[in-house]
C-alpha cells in the first residue's frame, strides 16, 4: 500500500500568488518544448442528460511529476467537478488527489501570462479584456505579473458583471481599471487582448486588432467555440498551447481553415517550443500574435505539484491508501 494526500479545493486556494502560478507553468511549458510529453483533451459528450466528460494529462519529468485533470460538466447536476490526479514521476506512484476547482482559473491564466510574456510587445502598457468571469479573472491576475500595465479595459455584455470586475481589480493593480461599452471600445489602443468567454460566434472585429498587439484567446476547448475571426487568425503568428490541439478542437483555428484562409500548417510553434527558444515567437513590433488556450494537462500538473509541496510543508490534507497492482490486481 502507499499513501496518497487528498487535498480539497478550500486547502490549497492560499497557498500560491499569481506570479507562483506563471513561475512554474512557464518551467512546465519549457519541458514541453524540450520533449517532454503531454496530450490535448479527450472529450465524451452525452446526449440525455447533455453533458461532457473530459480528459488530458502530461508528464513533466523534472518537476517529478505527471497527471492531469478529470472533470465533468453539465449532466443532471448542471455544474462542473474536477479531478486533479497527481503520480510520482520517478517511481509511477500516486502522489495526491486534488480537488482542481480553485486553482483552475489560475494555471490556465498563468498559460495565457506566459504566452504573453513570450509573444507580446515589451512596451505593452494597455490591456483589453473580453469577458469578466472566473477565467477572465485567472487571466488578468496572472498576466498583470509579467507586463506593468497602466490602462485595463474590460468589456463583457452585463454591465454591472464587467462594472463589478473593474472596481475589483482596480484596487488590487496599480493599472487604471475601467469598464466600458463595447469591445471595439475596450481595443482601441490595446497591446494585449485576452479574450476569455464562451462564445461561439467571434467577440471583436479583426479591424480593431492594431498591428503589433498580442491576443490571447482562451476559449477556444471546442470546434464550435470561437472568439477569434478567422481573418485575425490567418495575419496573426499562431501558437497554441499543444500543437496537436489546433486541428483538434481550437475553434477560431478551425474557422479559419474551413474559411479556406489558412490550412494546418498555419501553425507558427506551439507554446514550449517558444519557451525553450526553438521558436522566435515575435520578429517586429508590427506583427499580430495569437496565442490560443484551449487548456492542456502542462499547467495542470505544474499548478497541482507546487499546490501538492505547499500543502504537505503546511501539513494539510488527509491520506488514502492505494493498492499496487502487484497486491490487488490478482482476478481472485
Amino acid at each position: 500500500m502507499t499513501d496518497a494526500l487528498f487535498l480539497t479545493s478550500a486547502e490549497v486556494d492560499d497557498l500560491a500568488e499569481p506570479a507562483d502560478y506563471v513561475a512554474v507553468v512557464r518551467d512546465a511549458y519549457r519541458q514541453i518544448g524540450e520533449g517532454a510529453p503531454a496530450e490535448p483533451r479527450t472529450k465524451l459528450f452525452n446526449r440525455d442528460p447533455p453533458g461532457m466528460f473530459t480528459t488530458y494529462a502530461a508528464l513533466l519529468p523534472e518537476t517529478g511529476a505527471m497527471g492531469g485533470y478529470t472533470y465533468s460538466a453539465g449532466f443532471g447536476a448542471g455544474d462542473a467537478w474536477f479531478m486533479t490526479p497527481l503520480f510520482d514521476a520517478e517511481s509511477g506512484e500516486p502522489l495526491a488527489l486534488l480537488d482542481g476547482a480553485s486553482m483552475n482559473p489560475f494555471k490556465t491564466g498563468a498559460a495565457g501570462a506566459v504566452a504573453v510574456d513570450a509573444l507580446a510587445r515589451a512596451d505593452a502598457t494597455e490591456i483589453a479584456v473580453i469577458g469578466s468571469g472566473a477565467q477572465a479573472r485567472g487571466q488578468l491576475a496572472t498576466t498583470a505579473t509579467v507586463r506593468e500595465f497602466e490602462a485595463v479595459r474590460v468589456f463583457s455584455p452585463t454591465a454591472e458583471h464587467r462594472e463589478a470586475f473593474a472596481e475589483s481589480f482596480d484596487d488590487r493593480l496599480d493599472a487604471d481599471v475601467s469598464a466600458v461599452g463595447s469591445a471595439s471600445e475596450a481595443l482601441a489602443g490595446a497591446d494585449v487582448v485576452i479574450t476569455a468567454t464562451t462564445a461561439s460566434e467571434p467577440v471583436i472585429d479583426d479591424g480593431d486588432v492594431e498591428p503589433g498587439t498580442h491576443v490571447t484567446a482562451m476559449g477556444q476547448y471546442h470546434p464550435k467555440k470561437n472568439e477569434l475571426p478567422p481573418e485575425l487568425v490567418a495575419r496573426a503568428t499562431y501558437v497554441p498551447d499543444l500543437r496537436a490541439r489546433a486541428a483538434q478542437d481550437a475553434g477560431s483555428f478551425l474557422a479559419a481553415v474551413e474559411a479556406g484562409l489558412i490550412d494546418e500548417d498555419h501553425v507558427a510553434a506551439d507554446l514550449g517550443e517558444v519557451v525553450a527558444g526553438d521558436h522566435p515567437g515575435r520578429t517586429s513590433d508590427d506583427e499580430v500574435t495569437v496565442f490560443d488556450s484551449g487548456g492542456s494537462g502542462v499547467e495542470t500538473v505544474a499548478a497541482a505539484h507546487m499546490l501538492y509541496e505547499r500543502a504537505s510543508e503546511a501539513g494539510r490534507g488527509q491520506t488514502i491508501a492505494f493498492a499496487p497492482a502487484s497486491e490487488a490486481l490478482t482476478g481472485e
